[in-house]
């Protein structure tokens, strides 16, 4: 009995061992907010875009070369108004943000998009964004120095419930059907990237929500 209590006991130390670390959820928030507010994030972003302007500096560019970039916390951060909700979701306050069109651009994200338009290379827009906020995204995106852009896509009624990646894969995909040759995508998700006609995949960093 006593060799099986010590191999309970030892049993019990290593699973206690190898449980997952807890932290406390606004210990977590406060971090995120350090990260995104030390320059830690631009930081990284800025880093990331370096490595693509490479990356597309190889592409030979033709009249229907194109790049697809995601809207949310990939040209425009919303992270002002996901730290006033405390980094969660509340419906009212994210459409009226949205309405407003005051997402700033992401300094690093829209230096990208100025080297490629410099390239004549196109660049399309694909937002999860639903259709009654086309006006306000387009606005949006104009404002906060995206002024030249082919298309902005947004999901219909239809569309709604579609994933992520079967959405904007399956536009990419309509994209090239019209004729337009995707060399790259950009996105904060690695379900804006996935899928068919993706090209080179940029991923910039995203804490503060999850898409699948």
């Amino acid at each position: 009995m006593k060799i099986l209590a010590k191999i309970f006991f030892l049993l019990s130390l290593l699973v206690y061992s190898c449980s997952p670390k807890l932290t406390n959820l606004e210990f977590v928030k406060e971090e995120i907010a350090a990260y995104y507010e030390s320059g830690e994030y631009d930081k990284k972003v800025n880093e990331i875009i370096s490595g693509a302007v490479k990356e597309f500096e190889s592409v030979k560019v033709e009249d229907s070369t194109a790049v697809v970039f995601d809207v949310d916390e990939t040209a425009l951060s919303n992270y002002q108004i996901i730290k006033e909700m405390d980094f969660g979701y509340i419906h009212e306050p994210w459409d009226k943000w949205i309405e407003e069109a005051r997402a700033p651009a992401i300094p690093g994200v829209n230096n990208l998009y100025e080297f490629l338009i410099g390239k004549g290379i196109k660049v399309i827009f694909i937002t999860g964004r639903k259709d009654y906020q086309y006006s306000s995204t387009f606005k949006n995106l104009h404002s906060a120095g995206y002024k030249l852009f082919d298309t902005l896509i947004v999901r219909m009624k239809n569309e709604y419930s579609l994933g992520a990646v079967d959405f904007k894969s399956k536009k990419r995909e309509e994209l090239t059907a019209k004729g337009y040759k995707i060399v790259g995508t950009v996105g904060d998700q690695w379900s804006d990237l996935g899928g068919l006609f993706h090209g080179i995949q940029v991923k910039i960093p995203n804490y503060l929500y999850y898409v699948e």
